[in-house]
């Protein structure tokens, strides 16, 4: 065989063998509809109740919200201007009615990447030096010996670096290994469990800054965490077709498709994953803002790290409110759930009526309302999150997991989930 034919031959076989992982398009209705769920949320303006992934999920995404859009980007910037800027290094925030997470002010500034903003005035760097000095502080409680943890969590200590560098700011080196010891020793692993979206964002992160080079000596390490991250991703993908859960396939989709390198099989998984999403999609599962935000983009071929060099001139479809037609008359079905506490002395077991169609948010006030039970919460961008059940507060390292009885963790939080008649709801203090 001819040396040239025999390169092309190769070529060839090559070729077919490596796959990128690509998402076809959807129906555009199905996803004109899951935009339409995002609308109301606009209308929220509280501090509480501003989420800048929301923002940023439609500016990544084929629709638009028109002037709703820029109200909101207006209302995200009074926000974050008096609870920020007001005392940037402060924990005195007399303007806030809570204090913005690392995490906030991470998707704030992608947020105004969106917008095609970089930052750059005096108010931005200060910004600027309040995430840094956030994964300072973050970088402390993990120690020099990777001993401890971080005060939030990995996933938002990724954010945190994505945010910075898809703002070309550079990011200090020993906060970057922090981030990469982690993956190497899987030290953000919760429970036993890989953390999907942890490791997508971790992911999202390292290829931002594979791409900027900000230190040339760490490239191979970060090069290695890339790719260490996407063979997880890949094995952690169920029968179904979701990376993790349905909703970290999202993220971890993100993370696939911008990933510098393909693979046997990456086609095939990404493939799979969509057809699960779209069925997921299908069936109601995604109400919940952050992660409908977080679907949008994958739905339009595009990722977080798109804010790197954004295309603010893309023609979107405007989206239209959902004009509600008048309900049939029907009595309404009473449902009983009842919700059980093990982690507290005496045990707590107590059976709630409650509408169908009820969030478990709903079953928690009503078992207060009725007496003998009493919860906390605190706002988070995923819905309200619980932090006390009966006088127990949560500790270090802690938080109140939900299970259907008798030990299925629950997906959603308790503002989206809704049980059906006769389930037993269990509130689990947990360590992790």
């Amino acid at each position: 065989m001819e040396p040239l034919k025999a390169l092309l031959l190769l070529s060839g076989v090559l070729g077919a063998l490596a796959e990128l992982c690509v998402i076809p398009q959807m129906d555009s209705q199905l996803v004109e509809k899951l935009g339409q769920h995002l609308l109301p949320w606009m209308d929220r303006i509280s501090s509480e109740q501003l989420n800048p992934s929301i923002y940023v999920g439609l500016r990544l995404s084929s629709l638009q919200a028109g002037t709703k859009e820029d109200l909101y980007l207006h209302s995200l910037k009074l926000d974050n201007q008096q609870c920020l800027l007001g005392s940037a290094f402060s924990d005195d925030n007399s303007d806030c009615q809570t204090k913005p997470s690392e995490g906030h002010l991470a998707l704030y500034l992608l947020a105004l990447r969106a917008n095609c903003e970089f930052i750059g005035s005096r108010k931005g760097d200060r910004l600027v030096s309040k995430l840094k000095w956030f994964l300072e502080d973050e970088k402390k409680a993990i120690g020099h010996n990777h001993e401890g943890h971080p005060h939030t969590s990995y996933y938002q200590y990724s954010l945190s670096i994505l945010a910075l560098c898809v703002h070309q700011k550079r990011v200090h080196d020993s906060v970057v290994g922090k981030l990469l010891y982690a993956i190497e020793h899987d030290h953000h692993i919760r429970q036993g469990h890989l953390s999907v979206d942890t490791e997508a964002m971790a992911g999202l992160a390292f290829i931002c800054l594979d791409r900027f080079i900000f230190n040339p000596d760490l490239r191979p390490r970060i090069t290695m965490a890339i790719e260490t991250i996407r063979e997880k991703i890949l094995k952690a993908q169920t029968p179904k077709g979701n990376f993790g859960t349905v909703y970290s396939t999202p993220l971890a989709l993100q993370f696939l498709m911008a990933s510098p390198a393909s693979g046997v099989g990456l086609g095939t998984a990404c493939l799979k994953a969509r057809a699960s999403l779209q069925a997921s999609i299908h069936g109601g599962a995604f109400q919940n803002p952050l992660m409908i935000s977080q679907l949008l983009p994958v739905l339009n071929h595009k990722t977080y790290l798109d804010l790197i060099f954004p295309d603010c001139q893309a023609p979107r479809v405007m989206l239209e409110p959902v004009v509600e037609g008048p309900s049939p008359a029907h009595v309404p079905e009473v449902i009983s759930v009842t919700l059980k506490v093990s982690s507290v002395l005496p045990p707590y077991k107590q059976t709630v009526l409650i509408l169908a169609g009820s969030s478990l948010e709903d079953v928690l006030k009503m078992a207060q309302n009725t007496g003998g039970f009493t919860y906390g919460t605190q706002p988070s961008l995923s819905g309200p999150y619980l932090t006390s059940v009966l006088g127990k507060e949560v500790g270090d390292r802690e938080f109140w997991q939900l299970l259907r009885d008798p030990d299925t963790p629950l997906l959603q939080g308790i503002a989206d989930y809704r049980p059906q008649d006769g389930e037993t709801i269990e509130l689990r203090l947990v360590s992790w």
